[in-house]
């Protein structure tokens, strides 16, 4: 017997999904091909070219990326219980594949922010300015470009599968031989890299990537996955409090970045995983959780010296994040210790984010409610942090054992 929570939430996040993924497709086209989200989440106003650097004449590599993975992966996941949704998604895919691939083709590289000529820019304020291209450092546009065209190419154009994975390489050498920036608001070049802390947000996006060749066939290019799980384990972990400082020895946690990579770590992972290493997750995930969900949502950032909230901010994404990795690591383990961070991540975004009304979720919330705060890019999540994580819960719904659904009650 499936439990009333599951077959609650496994509905809820399939309604969701399909709404918020109807609502980008209706939305017309940035140049023909480019996934439009640019509306304000408070005021469900599109922005407009006097919005400057949020208006539709940028580009953002980033969400477009991301978008291509979240259509081309939808389109597979609603080929059954919606054909005519899985059409719609299929062709935008296609579409936007093409777009991407041959933006990419350019230099081998994707950026940040593109301009009316899709020239990339970077913002000085509100002044735009030409950005820097080298050909040898890389960033988390590429990792969001590359990923969605691994993603798309496995329906789209499969003869091509093969060069994309092998830009997804290029990008991971990168990444463990000191050539990737994260900060892709400054200029591109060796002095900003150099200057850049020793983060593990490179290795925990990229990480994302092991179930997403896994689910493409490609199981077998999917070792970078295990060295990044060791290296952020051994170089970030902090046992005292159970969370990933951002830095080694620094006082910042990002705790949504730390479930994010309990997510994506457990989507890697196979049924052999070391049960000492499942364990890890399960103490990065609940101790994330419970350290930084107070107010609405999950603050953005924990002190590792006293476990308390430093940030106001309580960002959406980390949420549906929450609901990922807690359904995973449920999975595995039938703890009743992740069940109520995965219940309590679900209340918390569906009573205080969500906007039925508009199929979107504020972007983010402090104590005082809603805030217009933009951390990243201005463009609404294309399916991405919210679709992808609900669908992976949908998923774990389908296959859990009969005694972990009844615990649920």
């Amino acid at each position: 017997m499936t439990s009333s929570f599951f077959t609650e939430a496994s509905r809820r996040y399939t309604q969701s999904n399909a709404q918020t993924l109807s609502w980008m497709l209706d939305r017309p086209r940035l140049r023909g091909a480019f996934l439009n989200t640019k509306l304000n989440p408070l005021t469900l106003a599109d922005y407009t070219t006097a919005d400057g650097w949020r208006g539709p004449e940028h580009i953002y590599g980033w969400i477009q990326g991301r978008g291509l993975e979240a259509l081309a992966t939808h389109a597979r996941a609603f080929a059954t219980h919606s054909p005519e949704l899985a059409a719609r998604l299929h062709n935008a895919a296609a579409d936007l594949y093409t777009a991407l691939d041959s933006l990419r083709t350019e230099d081998g590289h994707a950026y940040f922010c593109y301009d009316a000529q899709m020239q990339p820019i970077r913002f000085v304020g509100d002044v735009p300015l030409a950005q820097d291209r080298p050909a040898d450092i890389f960033t988390y546009s590429d990792i969001f470009v590359a990923k969605g065209l691994v993603a798309a190419a496995a329906a789209h154009a499969p003869d091509q599968l093969s060069r994309h994975v092998a830009q997804l390489e290029t990008i991971i050498a990168a990444i463990e031989d000191g050539r990737f920036q994260m900060d892709e608001k400054l200029p591109l070049n060796a002095a900003t890299l150099v200057s850049e802390p020793a983060d593990f947000g490179p290795r925990m996006i990229m990480l994302s990537a092991g179930g997403l060749l896994r689910r493409v066939g490609m199981a077998e290019r999917t070792g970078f996955a295990d060295r990044f799980i060791a290296h952020v384990i051994d170089q970030h972990f902090d046992p005292g409090t159970g969370l990933l400082r951002n830095v080694p020895g620094q006082d910042a946690c990002n705790v949504g970045h730390g479930i994010e990579f309990v997510g994506f770590a457990l989507d890697h992972l196979g049924a052999d995983a070391d049960p000492a290493l499942l364990r890890t997750l399960q103490t990065i995930l609940v101790s994330s959780f419970f350290r930084g969900f107070a107010g609405p949502g999950i603050r953005l950032v924990v002190s590792a010296a006293t476990g308390a909230p430093v940030s106001p901010y309580c960002p959406w994404w980390s949420l549906p994040e929450t609901i990922r990795s807690a359904a995973l690591c449920y999975e595995r383990s039938g703890d009743p210790a992740v069940l109520s961070v995965w219940r309590a991540a679900d209340q918390a975004f569906f009573e205080r984010y969500w906007r039925p009304e508009a199929s979107i979720a504020y972007q983010c919330l402090t104590d005082a409610g809603p805030i217009d705060y933009v951390p990243a890019t201005p463009d609404l999540d294309p399916g991405y942090h919210t679709g992808l994580s609900l669908l992976a819960a949908i998923e774990v719904v389908a296959r859990l054992p009969d005694t972990f659904a009844a615990g649920a009650d």
